[in-house]
């Protein structure tokens, strides 16, 4: 995504980098940051947090005790419908 960004949006090459990020810190500091999106099997939440300058949602889940994130997709928020998830 990071390559079609920087290839279609030459005015601001590097606004996605930048965003995803900004995103990725604030998980890293606040896990539950995100909405609910999802439950996989097993209880396993999946969460997003929208990217609004690019529009995009990162959706990850949450795992562990240790509370790691592991963001499972990256899509772009004008879609129709979100990405398939499910495991």
């Amino acid at each position: 995504m990071q390559r079609w960004w920087k290839a279609n949006r030459p005015k601001a090459p590097k606004l996605f980098a930048m965003e995803l990020a900004d995103a990725r810190r604030q998980i890293a500091e606040k896990p539950d940051i995100g909405n609910v999106y999802a439950v996989r099997a097993g209880g396993i939440v999946v969460r997003r947090v929208l990217m609004p300058k690019t529009r995009t949602h990162v959706f990850y889940e949450v795992q562990g005790n240790d509370q790691m994130a592991m963001i499972v997709a990256l899509w772009g928020a004008t879609k129709e419908h979100g990405p398939d998830i499910e495991r």
